[in-house]
């Protein structure tokens, strides 16, 4: 992980792994390429909010992310 993201997820007290920055980065890169760039960093926010609600729900953060990067997937290919 980049130091600038370890750093900042230190800061605000969460546990990011690797694979969990890789899979946000591609939603992100997906999101940018497929509509307005511009809208890549709040697909990211909504992503994290909604893999906050689905780890409460008693999923990983891993499944959550993917879950989310499926509805991405989904949406652009409409």
């Amino acid at each position: 992980m980049d130091d600038w993201l370890s750093r900042y997820s230190t800061a605000l007290g969460l546990d990011l792994s690797d694979d969990e920055v890789d899979a946000i980065l591609d939603l992100a890169r997906d999101v940018a390429h497929g509509t307005e760039r511009r809208f890549a960093p709040l697909s990211a926010y909504l992503a994290g909010k909604y893999v906050t609600g689905r780890v409460a729900d008693g999923l990983t953060a891993g499944e959550a992310v993917r879950e989310a990067q499926e509805v991405v997937g989904r949406l652009l290919a409409q």
